[in-house]
């Protein structure tokens, strides 16, 4: 996989409707009606614009807030920050660093005992590579963020699934 992670308008012109306005029209999806507010699955979130990696399920947690929350990005370089003063609050908002997807916020209401935050994204903006398929996807080098109790656990998932 290409580690060159910018939008295309061939990325772009694949993705849903409900995709589309999150990530090109900074829209958010409902709380507790998206595909991974309740996931479980070992592996990593990425762009479902460009394929950047941008969040591990190691870091993954309930916040009970209805949308996939995590407490970090795989790598801070991952993602950006901006003011968002929309719906008279302020707000710090996310964005993919290669693509520029429109993500999420990150909160300072997360676990205390893993730094505070709670990086909280729209499904529509992530698409889901587990753990077993790593290699055939080109993630390997995020194998490493888990522990082999996590990868001997997903291959036996894949190999229960053939």
């Amino acid at each position: 996989m290409s580690e060159d992670y910018r939008k295309t308008q061939e990325a772009v012109a694949r993705l849903t409707p409900e995709q589309y306005r999150v990530t090109q029209e900074d829209a958010t999806e409902p709380a507790f009606r998206n595909r991974y507010w309740n996931h479980h699955e070992p592996g990593i979130y990425v762009d479902v614009v460009s394929g950047q990696p941008l969040f591990a399920s190691t870091d993954k947690y309930d916040s009970r807030s209805g949308w996939p929350s995590f407490t970090r990005p795989i790598d801070a370089d991952a993602v950006t920050e901006k003011v968002d003063r929309s719906l008279f609050m302020k707000r710090v908002e996310v964005r993919s660093a290669g693509a520029d997807s429109h993500l999420g916020h990150v909160f300072d209401d997360g676990p205390a005992d893993a730094g505070g935050l709670r990086y909280c994204m729209n499904s529509a903006a992530l698409r889901f590579v587990p753990l077993a398929e790593f290699e055939a996807q080109g993630y390997a080098q995020y194998r490493d963020l888990f522990t082999t109790t996590d990868a001997a656990s997903a291959t036996s998932e894949k190999e229960d699934a053939s």
